[in-house]
């Protein structure tokens, strides 16, 4: 990597990894949760995060970017933590207070990525790209306030008991 354009393009070479990775670890989360608000909200967000592929997708080929030669090695172990949640034997209500805080991790990383991308995006002169990012960047906030709104709502109280 020589330029700023060298690091935009490996930037959303990465989020296009990571969604992807995301899309394939969602389902699992969804059926580990045994809250049904969560796992709505775990649904809702598989189904935006596959919006958020094709989005990152429409913006490679915009790019003339292939993006399947990079493999986000953050959201792996990101995933990785989240499988191991899944996997531990919790009380259903802490395993559920533990998966808000897996994909709570998650939307922090891709908090921090997008915002990352839309400046690169905005400085780099792409504007029409930097609308795409922030419209992705503006949901993974939500998201994370979804899951915060979850978390401290009831389901921290609940695994308090």
């Amino acid at each position: 990597m020589k330029t700023l354009k060298d690091l935009f393009e490996h930037e959303i070479k990465d989020l296009y990894s990571a969604e992807k990775q995301l899309v394939d670890a969602l389902p699992n989360m969804v059926k580990a949760a045994s809250d049904k608000k969560l796992q709505k909200a775990f649904s809702d967000h598989l189904n935006e995060t596959k919006t958020h592929l094709e989005r990152i997708q429409g913006i490679c080929e915009e790019l003339d970017i292939n993006p399947t030669n990079t493999k986000c090695k953050a959201m792996e172990g990101l995933v990785k933590e989240c499988e191991g949640m899944i996997k531990e034997d919790a009380d259903a209500d802490v395993k559920d207070a533990g998966l808000i805080a897996c994909a709570q991790r998650v939307e922090h990383y891709e908090i921090s990525g997008y915002g990352t991308a839309v400046r690169f995006a905005k400085e780099l002169g792409h504007e029409s790209i930097a609308k795409k990012l922030q419209t992705t960047l503006d949901q993974e906030y939500k998201a994370d306030q979804n899951m915060d709104d979850l978390a401290q709502g009831r389901l921290n109280k609940k695994a308090m008991a």
